[in-house]
C-alpha cells in the first residue's frame, strides 16, 4: 500500500487504542457509573456506531500488520527451522492483535453493556473468558497456519483448490468439535428437565428429532440478555436454550422458541451453513489471491500470507450483505415452521416483544442497518407477522 495509506493505518489504531486504553483505566479506577433508565434507541445507535468504527479499526489493524509488521516479524523468525516458522508468525500476530484490541474491546463489550443494565458480570470474569476465547483461538489458529504452509509448499499454484475442497470437512469438524469441546469452557450445559423437557420431546419426536441433546446453559454468567441456538452434526445436535430465557419467559413463550430452533434442526440448516460458508470461502480465497497477484505477489512468503489474508478479509466484508440476507431468509423460515409445529403464533409474539424487552433490543432499526448487517429480521416484522398468522388463524 502507498506510504500515505499505512501511515493513516498505523496513526488510526494508535490513536482509537491509546483512547480505549485510557478510559479502560479509568474505568477500573472509577467505574463508569449504570445509566438511569436505558433506552433501545440509544443502546442499539451505540452498537452500530461501535460496529461500524470496528470495521474500520479492524481494517486498520490488518493493514498495519499486513504492510509494515509482517516483514520485519518475518525477518526475526528465518533462524527457525522453515517447518516451524509459520506457526510461530501467526501466534506472534495473533497475541498481538488481541493485545492490541484488548482495551478496544473491554470498553465496548464489557464496559458498555454493564453501563446499560445488560450484564452485571465482573471484569474478573469477563478477562478470564477473554483468556479462554484467546487460547483457543491461538491453538486452532497455529495448527492451521503449519498445515496451510505445508500445503502452500508443496503445492505452490494448487493450494486454493485443496484449501477449497478442505473447506466443507473442516467445517463440518468445526460443527463437531464446538460443542462438545469449547462451548463447555465457557458455559455449564445441562439436560432440560421436567415439563418442559416433556413437551420439548413430544414437539421434537413429531418431526423425526426426537434424539437431538435439549440444554440449558447458563448464560447468565455472560449477561442478562436472552438466547437459544442450535449447533452441531453427526450426533452432536444440540438445541440450546440460555438459563436467562428458561426463567423469564413462560412455557409456551419458551415452546415456540424452541420450536424456531427445531426448526433449523429439522431442515437441516447447519448443513445448510457448511455449505454456504464453503461457497463463501471459496469466493474469498479466490478474491484474495487475484489481489495478490494483482499486486505483483505469489503466496510464497510469510508476508505474502499476512496481505492475501487483508485482501481476502476486505472481499469477505464486501460479502457480508448477502451472506445476511441468506441468513435473514433462514429465520423466516423457522418463524414460519415454529408457527406450523406449535399453532400458537401468539405466544410466540409475546415472545419477540419479551426477547425485544430483555436484550433491550430495537423493534426496528434503520432499513441500511438490517440490509448490511443484520443477520435477524427485525423484531416488528417479525411480531407483525405473527400477529397475521394468528388473525389469519382465528378468523378460519
Amino acid at each position: 500500500m502507498p506510504w500515505f495509506w499505512n501511515g493513516a493505518a498505523v496513526g488510526f489504531v494508535t490513536g482509537y487504542t491509546a483512547v480505549r486504553l485510557r478510559q479502560a483505566w479509568l474505568d477500573r479506577t472509577a467505574p463508569f457509573p449504570a445509566i438511569a433508565g436505558p433506552d433501545p434507541g440509544a443502546y442499539g445507535s451505540a452498537r452500530r456506531g461501535l460496529m461500524l468504527a470496528g470495521l474500520l479499526r479492524s481494517t486498520a489493524s490488518l493493514a498495519t500488520t499486513a504492510f509494515i509488521i509482517a516483514p520485519a516479524v518475518e525477518r526475526a523468525l528465518r533462524p527457525l527451522p522453515s517447518a516451524l516458522r509459520a506457526p510461530a508468525f501467526v501466534a506472534f500476530l495473533s497475541l498481538l492483535d488481541t493485545l492490541r484490541d484488548l482495551p478496544a474491546d473491554y470498553m465496548e463489550s464489557h464496559v458498555m453493556e454493564r453501563t446499560y443494565g445488560t450484564s452485571d458480570q465482573t471484569a474478573r470474569a469477563w478477562f478470564g473468558d477473554q483468556a479462554k476465547a484467546a487460547g483457543v483461538g491461538l491453538g486452532i489458529t497455529t495448527v492451521l497456519a503449519g498445515i496451510g504452509d505445508a500445503i502452500v509448499r508443496k503445492a505452490p499454484r494448487r493450494w486454493p483448490w485443496i484449501a477449497i475442497a478442505a473447506t466443507p470437512a473442516l467445517l463440518t469438524l468445526a460443527n463437531v468439535i464446538a460443542p462438545t469441546f469449547i462451548m463447555p469452557l465457557f458455559n455449564t450445559y445441562t439436560p432440560v428437565e421436567g415439563k418442559l423437557e416433556n413437551r420439548i420431546r413430544d414437539l421434537a419426536a413429531l418431526y423425526g428429532a426426537g434424539d437431538a441433546s435439549i440444554l440449558r446453559f447458563d448464560m447468565s454468567r455472560q449477561t442478562k440478555k436472552a438466547n437459544a441456538f442450535v449447533t452441531g452434526v453427526f450426533g452432536t445436535q444440540r438445541i440450546v436454550l440460555a438459563d436467562t430465557l428458561i426463567e423469564n419467559f413462560s412455557e409456551d413463550e419458551t415452546l415456540f422458541v424452541v420450536a424456531h430452533e427445531l426448526g433449523h434442526y429439522v431442515r437441516r440448516d447447519p448443513w445448510l451453513s457448511i455449505a454456504i460458508g464453503t461457497v463463501f470461502l471459496a469466493a474469498t480465497v479466490g478474491a484474495g489471491n487475484v489481489a495478490l497477484g494483482r499486486a505483483g505477489r505469489h503466496l510464497e512468503t510469510l508476508t505474502d500470507g499476512a496481505r492475501f489474508t487483508f485482501y481476502a478479509t476486505l472481499f469477505s466484508t464486501l460479502g457480508g450483505p448477502p451472506m445476511a440476507a441468506i441468513s435473514r431468509a433462514v429465520e423466516r423460515r423457522a418463524d414460519v415452521f415454529a408457527v406450523e409445529a406449535t399453532r400458537d403464533p401468539r405466544s410466540g409474539a409475546r415472545a419477540f416483544r419479551r426477547l425485544r424487552d430483555q436484550n433491550l433490543a430495537e423493534d426496528e432499526q434503520p432499513k441500511w442497518a438490517e440490509l448490511l448487517f443484520s443477520s435477524h429480521p427485525s423484531l416488528k416484522s417479525r411480531i407483525e407477522r405473527l400477529e397475521a398468522f394468528a388473525h389469519a388463524g382465528a378468523h378460519r
